[in-house]
């Protein structure tokens, strides 16, 4: 139990350093403390806070794909882009960019509550750093429980070690629940990439036959379908509708 508890203060750091910081910035932490020796030279050393400062930072991304609604979107994304068969258009850097705005959109409301019960409270000095990290991983494991698969999580369970240790999925540790949620995401962002390369596939096929009727052989069907499905997707307004899907797939809006 002991060790669960270290295990989660360090994977809630960086939702608690990415609230923290501008705090931080404000407070005017120094990076380098300068000691003066008695010979007249002096020594250069980084604080502990600098430290920890930048250990965080270097864990955020890895807490932006992996413990939010980022991966699902960008899978759906990358494999939207290939059901219409752009190479670079809309670029990796689009792509990433709308992922992770879309990713705090979602987010915002887990965020305002990590923020309401741990990081207030904390720099109010209402608690301690551990007891807001705790506060802080409640609500990213309510967040990671509602979109995670029972059968994804059993399997990790079992992989553990730990079958029947848990009464329920609330008190699997988060060394457990965030390969599961990864799982389930995957999962889920697949199944509304294959609903999404249905149309796509259907107009492939249909401009593939008539060129092939027409004798037409040289000719490649994905030059000429390309147009068809740029129109099809503009017609239907479809980054509206595949916003809409993803967002409402997190349980917003319902």
């Amino acid at each position: 139990m002991k060790n669960n508890k270290h295990r989660l203060l360090m994977l809630m750091l960086p939702v608690f350093m990415l609230f923290s910081l501008p705090v931080m910035a404000q407070q005017g932490i120094s990076a380098v403390t300068v000691t003066s020796n008695p010979d007249g030279s002096q020594d250069y050393s980084m604080t502990l806070q600098a430290l920890f400062i930048m250990s965080a930072l270097s864990l955020i991304p890895a807490f932006i794909m992996m413990m939010t609604s980022f991966t699902r979107i960008i899978v759906v994304l990358s494999i939207l882009r290939q059901a219409i068969g752009l190479q670079q258009a809309p670029s990796n850097q689009i792509l990433i960019g709308v992922s992770l705005f879309l990713s705090m959109f979602i987010m915002t409301p887990v965020f305002e509550e990590v923020n309401e019960r741990a990081l207030q409270p904390y720099l109010n000095e209402a608690m301690t750093s551990r007891q807001a990290l705790e506060e802080a991983a409640e609500p990213m494991r309510a967040f990671m429980l509602s979109q995670t698969r029972v059968k994804d999580l059993e399997t990790f369970v079992r992989i553990a070690g730990d079958e029947g240790k848990y009464d329920e999925p609330a008190d699997v540790p988060l060394t457990i629940l965030i390969p599961s949620f990864i799982t389930s995401e995957l999962k889920t962002a697949f199944q509304i990439g294959f609903m999404l390369f249905i149309p796509f596939l259907i107009i492939d096929l249909v401009v593939a036959s008539i060129l092939m009727a027409m004798g037409m052989m040289m000719l490649s069907p994905m030059i000429v379908s390309l147009p068809f499905k740029l129109m099809l997707f503009v017609l239907v307004d479809g980054w509206n509708l595949i916003f809409g899907t993803l967002a409402t797939s997190f349980g917003m809006g319902v």
